[in-house]
C-alpha cells in the first residue's frame, strides 16, 4: 500500500497523568486518493497527521510511505497548516521558491514557482508581498509552495479553518480542481462534514477518548461535486448521525464517571 498506518498509538502527559490520544489506528491509503480525517476536537486528527509528517514519533505501530518507514520529516511529504506561515519579507514567488533552494537551479526554481502560482490562480501576484494578499490568497500561496516541492503526499491540517465561509467554499473548489489536475495523494484534516464530503474519496470518521477510527466511509461520487448536492447531503446526514451517537456515548460515560466519584 502507498501510505500505510498500522496499529499506531500515541500518548501525552497531561495534568500529571498519561493520556492516550491515539489508539490502534490502522489505515491504508492508495496513491492518488483524497482521504479526510474527520472528528471532534481531541480525537487526535492533527496528532496523526503530524506523525505522518514525521514531526513526532508514535509510541507503537508503524508508518510507511512507499514501503519506507517514516521516522522524520522529508520533502516527499508536503505540509499545509491552518495558517499560511509565509515569510513577510519575501515576495509571493520567493516564498514558493524558498523550499526549492539547493534542489534545482534558480531559473528552474523560478519557473516551477510560477507554474504552481498559475495553478492556484495567483500568477499575476508573483511580485506581491504576503501583506498585500487576502487570507484566502495567502493560503493558496501556501498550497502552491507545498505542491512546488512535488511531494508524494500532501498533508493538510485544517487549511481553510480560519477563513470565512465564502472564501472557504472558493478554496474548496480550487483544491478540488488542483486535485483533479495533479492527482496528488492528499491526507486532509477537517472539522467540517460538508467540506469532507465535498472533497474526499474516503472519510475516516474518528472518535475521542481515546482517538480511534469509528468508520471508514467511501464517497463514490463524481467530480466536480457542486452538481451532486442531494447525494452529498445523504452522506453528510449519515456522518452526522454517527458523530452524534458517539457524542451521546461519551457524555453518558462522563456522567457515569462523575456519579462514581
Amino acid at each position: 500500500m502507498f501510505l500505510s498506518i498500522e496499529g499506531v498509538e500515541k500518548s501525552f502527559d497531561k495534568h500529571g497523568r498519561r493520556e492516550r490520544v491515539l489508539e490502534n489506528i490502522s489505515l491504508d491509503i492508495r496513491e492518488g486518493e483524497f482521504v479526510s480525517l474527520l472528528g471532534p476536537s481531541g480525537c487526535g486528527k492533527s496528532t496523526l497527521l503530524s506523525l505522518v509528517a514525521g514531526l513526532g514519533r508514535q509510541d507503537a505501530g508503524v508508518l510507511r510511505l512507499n514501503g519506507q518507514d517514516i521516522q522524520k520529516p522529508g520533502k516527499e511529504r508536503g505540509m499545509v497548516f491552518q495558517e499560511a506561515a509565509l515569510f513577510p519579507w519575501l515576495t509571493v514567488e520567493e516564498n514558493v521558491m524558498f523550499p526549492l533552494k539547493g534542489d534545482m537551479p534558480k531559473g528552474e526554481a523560478k519557473e516551477t514557482a510560477r507554474r504552481y502560482l498559475r495553478l492556484v490562480q495567483l500568477g499575476q501576484y508573483a511580485d506581491h508581498h504576503p501583506h498585500e494578499l487576502s487570507g484566502g490568497m495567502q493560503q493558496r500561496v501556501s498550497i502552491a509552495r507545498a505542491l512546488a516541492m512535488d511531494p508524494a503526499v500532501l498533508l493538510m491540517d485544517e487549511p481553510f479553518g480560519a477563513l470565512d465561509e465564502q472564501t472557504r467554499m472558493r478554496l474548496q473548489s480550487a483544491l478540488e480542481e488542483i486535485w483533479i489536475e495533479t492527482k496528488k495523494t492528499i491526507l486532509f484534516v477537517t472539522h467540517s462534514i460538508q467540506e469532507a464530503v465535498r472533497l474526499s474519496d474516503r472519510i475516516i470518521v474518528m472518535g475521542t477518548h481515546p482517538g480511534r477510527i469509528l468508520q471508514d466511509i467511501p464517497i463514490p461520487l463524481g467530480r466536480p461535486r457542486e452538481s451532486r448536492l442531494k447525494e452529498m447531503a445523504g452522506y453528510e446526514e449519515q456522518i452526522l448521525r454517527l458523530l452524534k451517537a458517539e457524542n451521546d456515548k461519551v457524555e453518558e460515560e462522563e456522567r457515569g464517571h462523575a456519579l462514581a466519584h
